[in-house]
């Protein structure tokens, strides 16, 4: 696993004086709950912890970025940032889900794969660098891997609402979402869904709900409206 784990080190540029703390970091509660361990040392105190940090280096970026955006607009912003969706999306860039430390029954229902058990890594990531090498190196991470790439971001984890306003916007057709087909086992199921603007689809998307799914058939529909424009 250490081995592994130097890997994650690469990827993030970023190596610990204290490697334990990365260990936890990856240290799921399914994980401590089969070996036995003490509740605290899964990874759920270092994410509270990178929780506050990543709130904080968020606002700090909006503050300076949007000098003139009211706080009402600032607290949307920043909570769409941080959000679960988002974060997984993040923590998808590094592969982050292959590093965790699972117990069995995690692993076998997609754990790995999960957007609030990889969403929740990140941010216990973000505690151990901020506890590890301080504040300086936990903003760096944060800007290198969560604040970058914010407009593809929030296209994709806001995609139905952005659809929903080019279609107003241009006077179209009804919008509805279809199942197209569900697969896969009740524990770890796939479904397929396309978007329908009048009597035309214009996207698909497949996602581990239905709610993923749609988003993905919305961000589909919506770069093929931008070339049509």
């Amino acid at each position: 696993m250490d081995t592994k784990l130097k890997e994650l080190e690469k990827k993030i540029n970023y190596t610990f004086k204290d490697f334990t703390l990365l260990k936890q970091a990856m240290m799921h509660s399914s994980y401590t709950n089969e070996k036995h361990l003490p509740k605290y040392r899964c990874n759920e105190r270092l994410e509270f912890l990178g929780d506050a940090v990543l709130e904080l280096v968020s606002s700090e970026f909006l503050f300076k970025e949007s000098p003139h955006t009211p706080e009402g607009e600032l607290t949307k912003t920043r909570a769409s940032m941080v959000c679960e969706p988002s974060l997984a999306l993040c923590a998808r860039d590094i592969g982050l889900g292959g590093y965790l430390l699972l117990g069995k029954g995690e692993e076998a229902t997609g754990g790995r794969m999960r957007d609030s058990v990889t969403s929740d890594a990140m941010e216990a990531l973000i505690g151990a660098v901020y506890l590890d090498g301080g504040f300086t190196s936990a903003k760096e991470f944060i800007h290198r891997f969560v604040l970058t790439d914010l407009e593809d971001k929030k296209l994709f984890y806001d995609s139905k609402t952005i659809l929903q306003e080019m279609v107003q916007a241009q006077k179209g057709g009804e919008i509805r979402y279809h199942l197209t087909g569900e697969e896969g086992p009740d524990h770890n199921k796939s479904f397929c869904v396309e978007v329908m603007i009048g009597e035309t689809v214009y996207g698909e998307g497949r996602g581990r709900t239905k709610k993923a799914a749609e988003q993905q058939a919305a961000y589909r529909a919506i770069l093929k409206l931008r070339k049509q424009g």
